[in-house]
């Protein structure tokens, strides 16, 4: 979404008000449609969810861009406010997906850092190079392709993940306890 805003202010000279107007309807949608996608994470699986994020994601740049160079208010409230829908769909379950991978010992800390890590390397860093490939093409079609890659990237590592709806955090706990020699196999399935 940040690099909506470079495109539309220094490839067609749009209007920051109205760009920022844009982006609050858009984001009030937003706001509307992640406890609804959170919902079918929890019914479906983060798994399957998330992954249909990424998919949907990666086609967005090639619908938004040419929505975009229409000028036209209206198509680009729709194309910023599609964009953030495709973008619930990994965003709603992020937080049940991370905090149902860790222990409670390590919970806060193994969150924190994967997210954290993540923001710095790959959120700071994509509006950086989506603004270099546009200087260096001239063209919306190579940033397009680059916000390809790092949804394939993404698909690609959701499949690798365990599907953790409906994983107890108790038993996590447990195994991790057995796992690290805290408790006794006998005394943590007996305090259920």
């Amino acid at each position: 979404m940040s690099f909506s805003i470079v495109y539309l202010v220094t490839v067609h000279k749009y209007n920051t008000s109205q760009l920022l107007l844009a982006l609050l309807i858009a984001h009030g949608v937003h706001f509307l449609v992640i406890p609804q996608v959170g919902r079918l994470s929890d019914r479906f699986g983060r798994k399957p969810i998330y992954f249909i994020g990424a998919v949907l994601g990666a086609t967005w740049a090639f619908f938004a861009f040419p929505m975009f160079d229409t000028l036209n208010p209206v198509v680009i409230v729709l194309a910023i406010t599609i964009g953030l829908c495709f973008h619930a769909f990994m965003y709603a379950g992020q937080p049940a997906i991370m905090s149902e991978m860790f222990p409670t010992r390590m919970r806060y800390s193994g969150v924190s850092l994967g997210y954290q890590v993540t923001s710095i390397l790959a959120g700071s860093l994509a509006p950086i190079i989506a603004t270099a490939l546009l200087q260096q093409y001239k063209s919306w079609v190579p940033v397009a392709i680059y916000i390809v890659i790092a949804c394939v990237v993404t698909a690609a590592t959701v499949l690798t993940l365990r599907e953790t709806r409906g994983v107890s955090l108790r038993d996590v706990d447990s195994a991790d306890a057995r796992k690290h020699g805290l408790v006794s196999a006998g005394a943590t399935s007996g305090q259920r």
